[in-house]
């Protein structure tokens, strides 16, 4: 029975539990002013901090605007959902952050980003963000809204700190409390005026310091030095977007940064002391695909165009192609070289070095260029 007629707080109250329903983790709602955030988005545009992803600044201020984005929202909706592989070790005294760090000292081990290794979020939050919409619809009649996941201008994290989900850490990430920032996120804008959650959860609107105080962890510890100061991330240094979204040649100067690492980075994250109250998934979408946990790069990199292809069906690896899974795992093979001097991995190297691919080619024959430190 659709309902036309019910109070802001109770309908609040209903989406929550129907998400509860579809695995998300907390619900929170955020009004659609946020023009305190445009000068800091432009200038951070501006500084050319956002690389190669031109996309980010197409829509100009669009992003902090969700009712010109979609026209008659009047408020938004933010889900969490958290995303740590169900499968990672239960029972480690050390913590499952140190296990990770560990994988650092194994230079022949590839690494892949914890959220990397298993069913691509994008299709799973989309999915079930859309059940929640059709469960909003149904509850009320008519409803406008559209969904996203990391797949609009939309200023995710800054609605998720304002509708209580956390504040925003030194890293730029979402943190909070009781769930660290292994999470995802996803918005549904709708044309329904709902009560805001922020106030109510007593966390700090953004800007606020929030729970980091005087740590700065994330930016010791980032390789390349992407954090460039608290709050602020230069896209164009980190070693997620070098390995992702940058489809060019790695600049020089990062490549030693990187290490084994061929697909994302973790370290900001896995020394924050707020993770060790990170959750593991209640979905198995993302526990750990057999292959991309504790794989040697020797391996990986032997794969076949049709092999990457079939091994990472459903998987967010495929988005980059083979070609950038080579460019990748030729950096790591030649940092790996560098430490350990085994030649196999210098044969596994010249296995591509004729490559159709000048983009490999050229990482391949860095790589190969490499000298053991001893």
């Amino acid at each position: 029975m659709v309902s036309t007629s019910i109070d802001s707080s109770t309908l609040v109250s209903f989406i929550q539990h129907e998400a509860q329903q579809l695995g998300f983790s907390q619900i929170g709602v955020a009004g659609v002013d946020l023009s305190a955030a445009e000068p800091g988005l432009l200038a951070w545009l501006d500084a050319g901090y956002h690389g190669g992803m031109h996309y980010m600044a197409s829509h100009g201020l669009k992003r902090a605007r969700p009712a010109e984005l979609q026209p008659g929202t009047l408020s938004v909706i933010t889900a969490r959902m958290d995303y740590l592989p169900r499968n990672l070790p239960q029972r480690v005294p050390s913590g499952w952050q140190a296990v990770e760090l560990a994988r650092l000292d194994r230079p022949d081990e590839a690494i892949i980003s914890l959220y990397a290794r298993g069913r691509d979020y994008h299709k799973v939050l989309r999915a079930r963000l859309q059940k929640l919409a059709d469960a909003i619809a149904m509850r009320i009649n008519p409803l406008g809204y559209r969904v996203y996941t990391d797949s609009a201008p939309v200023l995710e994290a800054e609605l998720a700190s304002r509708s209580g989900q956390g504040w925003r850490g030194k890293h730029t990430l979402v943190l909070n409390r009781e769930a660290g920032s292994m999470f995802f996120l996803g918005e549904i804008l709708v044309d329904v005026a709902l009560s805001p959650t922020g106030k109510a959860t007593g966390i700090p609107l953004p800007g606020a310091d929030g729970g980091c105080g005087t740590c700065q962890a994330c930016l010791d510890i980032c390789p390349t030095q992407a954090i460039i100061a608290p709050y602020r991330l230069d896209a164009r240094r980190c070693i997620s977007y070098l390995t992702i979204e940058h489809a060019g040649s790695i600049p020089i100067e990062f490549r030693h940064a990187i290490g084994n690492r061929i697909y994302g980075c973790d370290d900001c994250q896995l020394v924050c002391p707020w993770n060790k109250f990170a959750k593991r998934s209640s979905l198995p979408d993302f526990d750990a695909r057999e292959g991309l946990t504790g794989q040697s790069l020797t391996a990986l990199f032997a794969w076949t165009e049709a092999e990457f292809l079939r091994f990472t069906e459903g998987s967010p690896i495929r988005r980059i192609g083979h070609e950038r899974w080579l460019r990748n795992i030729a950096v790591a093979l030649g940092n790996a070289f560098r430490v350990t001097g085994d030649p196999a991995l210098q044969a596994a190297l010249g296995s591509r070095a004729t490559h159709s691919s000048d983009l490999v080619r050229e990482h391949v024959a860095w790589a190969l260029s490499q000298d053991p430190l001893t």
